[in-house]
């Protein structure tokens, strides 16, 4: 393991932390806490992605998974159902792009994904690639409590100490909606447990099937605690 990949930068962080409180849409800011914290997570992840054939055939013919997403007019011209008609209405319809997290990723020189091994790179990169991916298998939305859920299940997947501290963050934020959102963190959490690794998926064959077909392939339930939540939330005056 190389010092790129493992220390740990509290101060950054806190920076970081203190900022995001303040906006908690700040996404640059999202990565600035991933990047001080992740310690040696993402050398964990990809030699547990290197295990999968996915995994090998990915690095070994370097797929780039954002070429896929990039295909606008292929994602609409699949089939209502799939995941990658999903993905597309998902994106598309809340005018955002797949290149909204690369952006934000890459805001400061410092850049997270700058390591030095080009698998290292090439993993982190899908990692962060895939993330809207996520969103739309799981059924956490993007408004700010979504994202909040869809972290804690991240940090279930990959025990990322950034993603961690970030979903701590949003718990205490989220104190005044009282237990129903730190019912639908714990369950978003307990889903990421249970749930098959979603890292070392082959998504550009899996865009080609029913969604349905994928969140049973993938275990993955629908998220009632969170809508709950939202719902709550959503209910109360401002």
């Amino acid at each position: 393991m190389t010092a790129e990949t493992s220390r740990m930068r509290p101060a950054m962080a806190w920076r970081a932390l203190r900022q995001l409180v303040n906006d908690p849409e700040d996404t640059p800011r999202v990565f600035e806490v991933i990047r001080a914290l992740a310690g040696p997570s993402q050398v964990r992840g990809l030699r547990r992605f290197r295990r999968s054939e996915t995994g090998k055939r990915i690095l070994a013919e370097q797929i780039d998974l954002l070429d896929t997403l990039h295909d606008r007019h292929a994602l609409a011209a699949l089939p209502k159902g799939t995941l990658g008609r999903a993905y597309h209405d998902f994106i598309y319809g809340e005018s955002l792009t797949a290149d909204g997290l690369v952006e934000a990723s890459i805001e400061n020189d410092d850049n997270v994904y700058s390591y030095s091994d080009p698998d290292l790179r090439r993993f982190s990169e899908r990692m962060r690639d895939q993330h809207d991916l996520w969103h739309t298998v799981t059924g956490y939305g993007r408004d700010p409590f979504g994202e909040a859920c869809l972290l804690a299940f991240t940090y279930a997947q990959t025990r990322n100490r950034g993603v961690g501290v970030i979903v701590l963050v949003a718990a205490w934020l989220a104190r005044s909606d009282g237990l129903v959102a730190w019912r639908a963190l714990w369950k978003a959490f307990q889903n990421g447990r249970h749930a098959s690794w979603l890292p070392e998926q082959d998504w550009e064959a899996m865009l080609k099937l029913p969604l349905a077909d994928v969140r049973r392939q993938l275990a993955l339930p629908q998220p009632w605690a969170y809508r709950q939540a939202l719902a709550s939330m959503q209910s109360q005056p401002a």
